[in-house]
């Protein structure tokens, strides 16, 4: 391990510089939750089934919007693709607490829809700014900072609302990301390896790259001469298959969607199952016995390992699959239903606290190898969208089998699910092993 890479990686100040504006940006973010279930529930008189149906609109206008913004990236250039959500964020959180419950689940859906993309767009510029080993572990200490936030956020957002400012919290959300979205507009972190201004290194490539560029000049008339001979039979051949374009077109668009990148999501949604019932399991099982006031000490102790995990694999040589860390932390955290007090919860936390941030860094980092730069923002969106909507699925699988069973139930059934995703992932890397073999 070589734990130097990481201050290597902080001394470059670009990178350094993203993942301070990443973390900040995220703290609203991870506040936002917290703050709107307690307005519906204290401010709004409404119960906890109906800021739950608010959280799924909010989450599922995030795992909508995530691709289209990600391509946006991809397709007109990071700054004009952040307008929309440096307005929109203003806007809608400075309007949503001052509306009745009918008319705030149409806002938050489209509020999650043009959401800011802080998390796609970092993990998209890391990709550019760091490569090799230095990838590696700018990836996890990005969701190194991500754990830190988390710390934060949702603390911040329930001390706020609880004190009664739940309408002044929403509203300063919407101000502070919009803000994070300009400062980030005003820094234009890289997103492909164009955008970073790099010229030929020599007179040589200049000369090569000019004379290239005089030939394609000079063959112009030519080519146009060809072109519009060959058009009359393009079109024939194109009416006579019934316009296969259109469905070429659709394929070449998805052609980074391999069955590498398709395990990569299974993992990313398999992850965010397991944290977010994870999530509901210790809240449950503390509740339950009695122990609500010290949710605080296992929910430390967990994020505590997360980062120190996270420490560790950004220091390793060799990368490690994201399939087999999610195995792992799926498997070890089946075990925390067998807790019986609050301090046994936190120590059986631990083991699989330690892999949370490995499998999120590993498995971004999966997804900058595998998908070529200029499709690298619609997949990061995609890889948000699988995260988001596996934290989605976790909780009420989760809260099904504790209402049902027990609160230890909840550790089960999605450490289950989490290795029944992994043995999906699995199987998917295997077809792309035998796909790659003859190659």
């Amino acid at each position: 391990m070589n734990f130097a890479l990481y201050r290597d990686l902080l001394a470059v100040r670009p990178v350094r510089n993203l993942l301070l504006v990443g973390m900040v940006a995220r703290i609203p973010h991870s506040a936002a939750g917290v703050l709107l279930t307690l307005h519906i529930v204290l401010t709004l008189g409404q119960g906890y089934a109906a800021a739950g149906a608010a959280a799924a609109v909010m989450t599922i206008g995030i795992a909508v919007g995530a691709p289209w913004r990600g391509r946006r990236v991809d397709t007109v250039g990071l700054r004009r693709a952040l307008i929309p959500s440096v307005v929109s964020e203003t806007v809608i959180w400075s309007i949503v607490p001052h509306v009745g419950y009918e008319l705030l689940l149409p806002l938050v859906f489209v509020g999650g829809l043009l959401t800011l993309p802080i998390f796609s767009v970092v993990r998209q510029s890391l990709g550019i700014l760091a490569g090799g080993e230095q990838r590696r572990t700018a990836f996890a200490l990005d969701a190194i900072s991500t754990e830190l936030v988390f710390m934060i956020g949702p603390a911040a957002g329930a001390v706020v609302a609880t004190a009664g400012y739940s309408a002044l919290g929403l509203t300063v959300v919407g101000i502070a990301t919009s803000l994070s979205g300009l400062f980030l507009m005003w820094i234009n972190p890289p997103t492909r390896s164009a955008d970073s201004g790099a010229e030929p290194d020599t007179a040589f490539e200049a000369a090569q790259q000019e004379g290239a560029e005089t030939a394609l000049v000079a063959a112009a008339p030519h080519v146009q001469e060809a072109a519009a001979e060959l058009a009359p039979l393009a079109a024939a051949e194109q009416r006579r298959q019934g316009r296969p374009g259109l469905r070429h077109k659709v394929v070449r668009n998805f052609a980074w969607f391999t069955a590498g990148v398709a395990a990569v999501f299974a993992v990313a949604a398999g992850a965010g199952m397991v944290l977010s019932g994870t999530d509901v399991g210790i809240v449950a099982a503390l509740e339950r016995g009695g122990h609500q006031a010290e949710i605080g000490i296992v929910f430390l102790l967990w994020c505590a390992a997360s980062v120190l995990g996270g420490l560790v694999y950004g220091a390793m040589h060799r990368p490690v699959s994201p399939v087999l860390l999610l195995l792992g932390m799926s498997a070890l955290t089946i075990p925390m239903a067998f807790a019986h007090d609050t301090w046994t919860l936190a120590v059986l936390s631990l083991l699989p606290g330690l892999l949370c941030a490995p499998v999120l860094s590993a498995a971004s980092e999966k997804v900058a190898e595998l998908v070529e730069e200029g499709r690298r923002g619609e997949a990061m969106g995609w890889y948000g969208s699988a995260l988001t909507g596996g934290v989605a699925l976790g909780a009420p699988l989760a809260g099904l089998f504790i209402d049902g069973v027990g609160p230890g139930a909840g550790f089960v059934a999605v450490g289950v699910a989490g290795v029944v995703l992994c043995l999906v992932g699995l199987v998917l890397q295997h077809r792309r092993r035998r796909r790659l073999a003859p190659a």
